[in-house]
């Protein structure tokens, strides 16, 4: 079964809603799942060397305080992952377009889902940078991917193939993320690992 899942590499609620399918496909030991990770953008006209953290979230929701309650949401809903969120570690909100390289690039090794739950470990509880092309190189280095082969991926041609899944996302009326394409059914929003199990049932049964 094909699973594709539509999400940024900056953004709480996807970690979760990726932890939550995580534990949902653990329940089908028997079934192949080919899971495809789709680039979206929350800030499509990020610079491309990304802005200081603080800067972010006075462009973005008026300060800090106006974003906390939301952040503390996400955090314990997190939480309840076992995902422990620090972030008062991120000092920067980067431009994701590497990072959603990164993930592709891993494809080809059959890597893609561990790389993407690293660069998510980085950013969220770690605190790095994922926009520095340096530390995805020393993300793909711990899945043996070369340093050489990132940076050669990390192309114009690439970059645009990255860029070009904005308008993918405006076509199917993507405004938020995670969003799943699960057999026929789309699903928005980190929703509970029992919702996806159901959707995953009901579309296996389909298919028999």
């Amino acid at each position: 079964m094909k699973i594709k899942v539509f999400a940024d590499t900056i953004c709480g609620w996807c970690f979760i809603g990726q932890t939550r399918l995580n534990n949902a496909l653990k329940n089908f030991p028997e079934t192949k799942f080919e899971i495809e990770h789709i680039p979206f953008q929350l800030n499509t006209d990020m610079p491309k060397e990304g802005i200081e953290r603080s800067k972010y979230l006075e462009i973005k929701f008026g300060g800090k305080k106006f974003a906390q309650p939301m952040y503390d949401r996400m955090t314990e809903e997190a939480n309840k992952e076992d995902l422990n969120f620090n972030l008062d570690k991120i000092k920067k909100t980067p431009n994701t377009v590497f990072s959603h390289l990164l993930i592709k690039l891993a494809e080809q090794s059959n890597a893609h889902n561990e790389i993407k739950e690293k660069i998510y470990q980085s950013y969220f509880i770690e605190g790095l940078d994922i926009g520095d092309k340096e530390i995805l190189i020393n993300i793909g280095k711990e899945f043996n991917i070369n340093a050489d082969i990132i940076n050669d991926f990390f192309n114009l041609k690439n970059i645009e193939e990255v860029n070009s899944y904005i308008s993918v996302a405006k076509e199917k009326e993507i405004n938020g993320v995670p969003f799943f394409e699960i057999g026929t059914d789309f699903i928005s929003g980190a929703q509970s690992s029992t919702n996806l199990e159901s959707v995953i049932r009901s579309n296996l049964s389909q298919k028999n």
